[in-house]
């Protein structure tokens, strides 16, 4: 399967273990060995906070379903840690 950043950028992340939305990709995570290692959803907005503070990482195993409209996450009772500038 082979897909673009501008395609991935447009469809929603959805968590299928609690219903939320995560929001869009904001950004993709490569490995030093060129593979896709995750990609980045804003957080929870909060006000004051910078929201880049907040963004999500999102493990590529952790992708259920990339679909027309919409991209398929499973995430257990937490979300993983948050990323930090």
């Amino acid at each position: 399967m082979e897909i673009s950043y501008t395609e991935l950028r447009d469809k929603e992340v959805v968590n299928i273990a609690d219903g939320k939305k995560l929001g869009r990709i904001t950004d993709i995570v490569f490995s030093l060995k060129g593979r896709v290692a995750g990609i980045v959803t804003p957080g929870e907005r909060r006000l004051f906070k910078n929201g880049a503070e907040n963004n999500v990482f999102i493990p590529w195993t952790n992708i259920l379903k990339i679909g027309n409209d919409i991209i398929l996450i499973e995430l257990g009772g937490k979300l993983p840690d948050q990323l930090e500038d």
